[in-house]
């Protein structure tokens, strides 16, 4: 049978990009212009807030008095967790050489990014988990500047945990600014930093969007657009867990897609049933996303058979991708577009947000189809270099005469004419591209 859809978006994911990058585009002119200045002015308009703008080393640790041991000891075995994974990322990347031919050596080098600037949401939620996932791997690679970016809070500044997580993983420099006047500060090396080479870390239309301006001046890890999540489950799923993720993961925002892809109908009864009772019983502020979520976002979609589940969510490209199915080998070896993965229902989505090892800050809107998501990789530099002997250089050089002649690139052409005549003298080479 075709895929059925027995729940079906009303809208997608998509913000009003024209509004919001014109308004974007207008701030970071204005930043960029006029420095220090104006993103502090900026910082006053949108956070509200006139403190320190560049935490010191004494409200830093007046920021880490302020958070309860309990939760000192979370943040530091999520930090071991992901340290411990990016170390273990880091040591698949290696330095090599290769003799490409006699007398001719080629190599890779691996080289840290020199300036990261990691932005940390504190808006709606207090995001501790992105300062470990993005600080921490940017340290295991080996970036010289670490800079940290939050929103701080009105008269409050930036969530305590948030401080303490950011300077326990190696926080360089942490900026009480958010949206794009933190965006932009990194970028533009405000406030005596080093420019950023680098913008990593989840936030805002409007932070997505400085992020997507800004691109090609500096790297970034991923075009980010709302966080999205799919579960795959079979008659074997508990229903009442696959509700309790589905509303897990529409919390995050009023236009957080979720999708349930089954195979079995009284399964996808069952959690359709569940999701409003999981929603409504929620604090108020989740309980008011997730039903605009849900409502409006998202899908649950009965298919024939396990291989047209998997089909589909290949098609999707889900950022989190969660299987609750019998035979987790099968699926962990079929499936190919996600940003992370999670098999079976002893592993869930929060695991892998907030303390596993795995890196949260993932594709999103469908970018898995050809992207992972952050890691230590994203902060390292894969350069190539050559070396050559006289004798080595002798074919390439033959080559390259031939085939830039070919091209109609002449001066190409002599610059291994040159060293042929050189190296070689007396000896007729027949360097015509018809030769």
């Amino acid at each position: 049978m075709a895929r059925e859809y027995l729940k079906k978006a009303t809208l997608t994911s998509t913000s009003d990009a024209a509004d919001v990058r014109d308004t974007v585009q207008s701030i970071l002119d204005d930043i960029e212009k006029g420095g220090d200045k104006a993103a502090m002015e900026y910082a006053a308009k949108f956070d509200r807030y006139d403190g320190n703008v560049v935490l010191t080393a004494e409200e830093i640790k007046a920021a880490g008095a302020l958070v309860p041991d309990r939760l000192k000891e979370d943040i530091q075995f999520a930090h071991d967790n992901v340290r411990r994974f990016a170390e273990a990322q880091k040591s698949t990347l290696q330095d090599i050489e290769l003799e490409v031919v006699p007398g001719l050596v080629a190599g890779q080098k691996a080289i840290p990014i020199n300036a990261a600037g990691c932005y940390v949401p504190g808006g709606r939620y207090s995001h501790i988990a992105s300062a470990i996932m993005t600080v921490t791997t940017a340290r295991v690679a080996g970036c010289g500047s670490i800079v940290v970016a939050s929103p701080p809070r009105p008269k409050v500044g930036i969530a305590p945990a948030i401080v303490y997580a950011a300077h326990i993983c190696g926080a360089d420099t942490i900026l009480a600014l958010g949206g794009v006047q933190g965006v932009a500060a990194m970028t533009f090396g405000l406030f005596d930093l080093p420019k950023a080479n680098i913008l990593v870390g989840p936030g805002n239309q409007f932070v997505a969007e400085a992020k997507r301006i800004l691109f090609g001046r500096v790297g970034i890890d991923m075009f980010a657009g709302p966080t999205d999540s799919l579960i795959l489950a079979d008659k074997s799923a508990d229903a009442e867990i696959v509700a309790a993720d589905l509303v897990g993961q529409a919390e995050h925002g009023y236009n957080s897609p979720v999708w349930l892809v089954t195979d079995d109908r009284p399964l996808a009864d069952d959690v359709m049933r569940m999701v409003p009772e999981l929603i409504a019983d929620l604090p108020e502020v989740n309980r008011q996303n997730a039903e605009a979520a849900w409502r409006d976002y998202a899908e649950v979609i009965l298919c024939a058979d396990r291989e047209e589940m998997a089909a589909t969510s290949d098609e999707y490209a889900p950022e989190h991708l969660t299987v609750q199915a019998e035979d987790l080998d099968w699926w962990r070896d079929r499936l190919t577009c996600y940003g992370s993965l999670f098999l079976g229902e002893e592993t869930t989505v929060a695991f892998g947000d907030k303390a596993t090892g795995t890196n949260h800050v993932l594709p999103t809107s469908g970018a898995a189809s050809y992207t992972g998501g952050l890691s230590v990789h994203k902060f390292m530099k894969i350069v190539t270099w050559q070396r050559a002997t006289r004798e080595g250089s002798r074919p390439v050089a033959e080559a390259t005469a031939r085939i830039s002649r070919l091209e109609g690139m002449e001066g190409h052409a002599r610059t291994a004419d040159i060293r042929l005549a050189k190296y070689f003298p007396g000896v007729n080479f027949d360097l015509s591209a018809d030769g």
